[in-house]
């Protein structure tokens, strides 16, 4: 009779290490590894009942607290909490990698909006809330989608109704919170798509916002098309109720009760139309005060920007600023959606000099934030000039972006500054200009 004596390996410890990007703390987490020897084939069997001696081990497992990520040290200062200072000359590699990350959110709202009219969920989302991140790519982005957002357009057109403009999302994986550095309330608004879209674009009049019931704050104002989207309501919209506004505020309000005790970050990210989107709805949870903890703390709102308008006038900018709504703009210097509203009544246009202002200066339209110019243009597809992908693959390619910033060259500012030199006598012109351009716009389909 064969006695067979089996012992157990010494368990091996192994270092699992977590890759991130350049400038990302590695991590090492010990695990204990299963000896490969132990199997039921190398039993060997015999006609007599077997003997088997089996020598247990217990393996001591030192426990470490997991070093802080790169990002989780410094996600205020990504966030904006500095505007930015020493990140943008050169592009911090973590700054670009967030930059990239929030914009890939917002491509997501392009790839779930469904455009065929033969479709049930027409201008609504193609799929339900627990399926987008994974049907646009983003499945182990680490968020939970939580609400969708709808908009209706204030325009008399026949095919003005309700439609999906974008959503809300939270993180929810503690792998993804542990490296943020906290947990992040996001909101992801798509860019202009329909007519009725472009119509309410192309408004070009401000209006006072007029967010705060109690006080009016006249001289805050904003384009009165992005009001009329943010604000209107349609009652006869299938999936939900309620303008784009009472939507977004009651459901951050929900977000922010929910984790209040915990470190929280809200993000707001949109492309073209959806950064004035975006604009708004930071400026207007500032001004309610609903960016608190449970603790009273202000929650940092930072607003990611790719092709935006100009949303407000200086009474706007200001108070944005004052209020520390964090705005990064990237923009390419030669996508002439950035350039609307107020192509020549703008910031660079307000006053002669440093002394005299001139009287029409709080009727300017005025850009809000840190600005991040790309420089980018193809003779044989003038549209990608605007288009998000375009902006998000220069951004990974930091050689090229280099390059291109070096070589390139900004033809909208070249038309208006040769325009300019023609005398404010010849108004006609600007206004001429003006309409140009919006005609160009469209024409690029952008």
């Amino acid at each position: 009779m064969a006695s067979i004596s089996m012992s157990s390996s010494s368990l091996t410890s192994h270092n699992n290490k977590h890759h991130s990007t350049r400038l990302h703390a590695t991590a090492t987490a010990t695990a204990v590894a299963v000896p490969s020897n132990l199997s039921r084939q190398n039993l060997a069997t015999s006609t007599s009942a077997p003997s088997i001696s089996i020598r247990h081990m217990t393996p001591t497992v030192k426990v470490r607290n997991q070093p802080k990520s790169a990002l989780a040290k410094m996600w205020r200062e990504i966030q904006g909490a500095s505007d930015w200072a020493n990140l943008m000359e050169p592009l911090h590699p973590l700054l670009r990698a967030e930059i990239i990350r929030y914009g890939e959110l917002v491509t997501a709202c392009y790839k779930a909006f469904d455009l065929d009219p033969r479709s049930k969920r027409y201008l609504n989302c193609k799929y339900g809330k627990s399926r987008m991140m994974e049907e646009t790519g983003l499945g182990h982005s680490g968020y939970t989608v939580t609400k969708y957002i709808y908009a209706t357009p204030d325009i008399d057109m026949p095919t003005c109704c309700s439609r999906w403009i974008g959503y809300v999302a939270v993180t929810t994986d503690e792998k993804e919170i542990k490296r943020l550095g906290r947990r992040d309330i996001i909101v992801s608004f798509r860019g202009t798509v329909t007519s009725a879209e472009w119509v309410a674009n192309f408004m070009s009049s401000l209006t006072p916002a007029r967010f705060d019931p109690h006080n009016d704050r006249p001289d805050v104002k904003v384009e009165s098309g992005f009001l009329s989207l943010y604000t209107s309501d349609d009652s006869s919209a299938k999936f939900t109720t309620g303008s784009c506004r009472n939507q977004l505020l009651s459901e951050i309000a929900r977000l922010i009760n929910k984790y209040k005790d915990e470190e929280i970050s809200i993000t707001l990210a949109g492309h073209s139309m959806g950064s004035s989107l975006a604009t708004l709805l930071g400026y207007d949870l500032a001004e309610l005060g609903l960016n608190r903890d449970a603790s009273g703390r202000k929650i940092p709102i930072t607003v990611y920007s790719f092709a935006g308008p100009r949303v407000g006038n200086l009474g706007f900018k200001e108070r944005c600023e004052e209020l520390g709504v964090k705005v990064l703009r990237v923009v390419n210097v030669n996508d002439p959606v950035t350039k609307l509203p107020g192509v020549f009544l703008n910031e660079n246009f307000r006053s002669l000099g440093e002394r005299f202002e001139l009287p029409w200066s709080c009727s300017c339209y005025t850009h809000v934030g840190v600005e991040l110019a790309l420089n980018f243009f193809k003779m044989n597809n003038p549209a990608c000039v605007h288009d998000l992908e375009a902006y998000l693959g220069l951004l990974k390619c930091p050689a090229q972006m280099a390059q291109m910033k070096t070589e390139g060259e900004d033809i909208f500012t070249k038309v208006k500054d040769f325009i300019s030199k023609q005398g404010l006598d010849n108004a006609w012109r600007f206004e001429a200009a003006a309409f140009q351009l919006g005609n160009l716009v469209q024409s690029l389909n952008i």
